[in-house]
């Protein structure tokens, strides 16, 4: 017979296998991002000559930055990633929102449990769906079942209390799910442009370096490479940080109204209930 602790990592493992891989995103963005960076970037038309020619020099943004060399497809990985990480947690953070308006919800059920009508409740629950909803649902069936169980008020106050950790634990990961790896590009992606700009910067020294006189193709080609890194880098920098500060505050609200749904079980149990 399995334990509670067994039915619950179950549960858990069942809701992270409903998430998109975040590996499989990352594998994804980087053959798209080699693939734009081979066909499109260095296409032809975009340097005199063309692209295999001595005379390689790029005419346009696109030959510039295939110039950045193979930092620009790893940038492009980090930058495709973030997007289709941000559009998968906007439905998944939809979903869990639920249906309706959080804040109203959250105040027709507590106007039901004050008046005691916990079918009601149960009922906005059922219309609302996603996380918040499934979780405030197992506190008003504990709600109901501690009703008909001959133990003491504080005793069933804290099962009530517990059966709601245990249910905002079983849903939480599923929320935050590839949220880490959005915050890991907000400082990889930046680290990354840096890095370009160095190697962009090095090729300029080495024109500057050359015996003779200065290579001012070359020195341009270098210092095009560092700012077109460096630009790439911090834009995609920037888009991971507002990404993960936008899903971040919306679990934060999803959160505090399930504190606040916990908060009004809890206290409505103790001031309607004797025993």
């Amino acid at each position: 017979m399995e334990t509670k602790e067994q039915t619950v990592s179950k549960k858990r493992e069942s809701k992270k296998s409903r998430g998109i891989s975040a590996f499989l995103v990352i594998v994804v963005a980087f053959i798209l991002s080699v693939s734009f960076f081979l066909f499109v970037l260095g296409a032809d038309k975009n340097f005199e000559g063309g692209v295999n020619t001595a005379a390689n020099h790029p005419i346009n943004l696109l030959g510039t930055m295939y110039k950045g060399g193979f930092v620009v497809p790893i940038i492009l990985t980090l930058l495709l990633t973030v997007l289709i990480l941000s559009v998968e947690r906007a439905f998944a953070l939809g979903k869990a929102k639920g249906k309706g308006n959080l804040i109203q919800f959250v105040a027709t059920v507590k106007s039901h449990l004050k008046s005691g009508d916990l079918s009601l409740a149960e009922t906005c629950c059922a219309k609302q769906k996603g996380s918040v909803a499934a979780i405030v649902d197992a506190g008003l069936k504990k709600y109901k079942e501690m009703e008909t169980q001959s133990i003491p008020k504080e005793a069933k106050i804290e099962e009530i209390k517990a059966e709601l950790e245990e249910a905002t634990a079983l849903e939480l990961p599923s929320m935050q799910q590839n949220l880490p790896i959005i915050a890991t590009i907000s400082t990889l992606g930046t680290l990354m442009g840096l890095f370009g700009t160095v190697l962009g910067m090095i090729k300029s020294f080495q024109a500057l370096g050359q015996a003779g006189a200065v290579d001012s193709v070359a020195l341009s080609v270098g210092i095009s490479e560092a700012l077109v890194n460096t630009a790439s880098g911090i834009a995609t920098g920037a888009l991971a940080i507002i990404s993960y500060s936008y899903f971040s505050g919306k679990i934060d609200n999803m959160t505090y109204a399930i504190d606040e749904m916990g908060f009004a079980l809890t206290q409505t149990y103790a001031e309607t209930h004797k025993s």
